[in-house]
């Protein structure tokens, strides 16, 4: 099992180079083809406008948002022209509310989404729909990146947020290529539950399945000693020097989190490693 179609979606001229760069590099380790999605989008919010100025307001903003794919395309097409991997590159130009289609197709058929981190910095709210549309609609497993991007070399200590939630163990399952190549998988459980099938080994199902999976894997059962689950999480990792974080990506509903916060959202604004998440 392996990582055989790799998508990144691109929905800016000026390119991100750690998020192409890691995109490369994946595909390269993985013998993978590379897929980007060039991005044009009009956000038009046609309900703001007087009647009677829809039309040309329509017209115009469409046609920058194609002027703006045409741009990333061709940045996108320089980047890669010395590269030796396998890629194909499709361009759409779609208004912010329809953007879900475009990216779900393409994200659907693919094993792994890279993408850079939406929050934590100048909010981009195109990255924001990008990552829900891949996690939910796609239903693809998703690679988000902090600024400083991807290490060159397979990831050699890993971090599970381990909550026993459905939603983590789907991301752990298509993280299993990234776990088996680790030194050492940290599976880390944080104010387990007085109650349940893992009340008194906490981890330790999990463990064992990774385990026949050939993965060498510690648990960690920390207290919730930080305001944040998040917190907790990015400060451990940062203790035993993690290269990478898996988690489930948006265990209660998107509008629960964008309003009252969540992991998955903290996450993504504290994050300073890459975090493997799906939904």
């Amino acid at each position: 099992m392996g990582y055989k179609s790799i998508l990144t979606i691109v929905t800016d001229p000026q390119l991100s180079a750690a998020q192409m760069d890691a995109a490369i590099a994946l595909a390269r380790r993985e013998d993978a083809h590379l897929d980007i999605l060039c991005l044009g989008i009009d956000r038009t919010q046609t309900g703001y406008y007087y009647a009677g100025a829809t039309a040309a307001i329509h017209q115009e903003t469409f046609e920058y948002a194609r002027a703006e794919a045409a741009d990333i395309e061709a940045a996108v097409r320089a980047r890669m022209t010395s590269e030796d991997v396998r890629w194909a590159i499709e361009t759409v130009v779609t208004q912010i509310a329809t953007l879900t289609e475009p990216v779900a197709v393409q994200a659907r058929f693919s094993d792994l989404v890279v993408l850079p981190k939406p929050y934590g910095g100048k909010d981009n709210h195109d990255l924001e729909a990008v990552l829900e549309a891949a996690l939910f609609d796609g239903r693809s497993p998703v690679l988000v990146l902090p600024a400083s991007g991807l290490k060159p070399s397979t990831p050699k200590r890993v971090v599970i947020a381990w909550n026993q939630s459905d939603e983590a163990l789907i991301a752990i399952r298509a993280a299993l290529p990234i776990l088996k190549a680790a030194s050492i998988v940290d599976i880390t459980v944080i104010d387990p539950p007085s109650h349940g099938p893992e009340r008194s080994d906490a981890g330790g199902l999990l463990s064992q399945f990774l385990a026949r999976h050939g993965v060498k894997t510690e648990v960690s059962v920390l207290a919730k000693t930080l305001p944040r689950v998040s917190e907790v999480l990015c400060r451990h990792a940062r203790d035993i020097d993690a290269d990478m974080i898996v988690m489930g990506g948006y265990g209660h509903s998107r509008f629960r989190e964008a309003i009252l916060g969540g992991a998955t959202r903290d996450m993504l604004e504290v994050a300073e490693l890459p975090v493997l998440m799906a939904h």
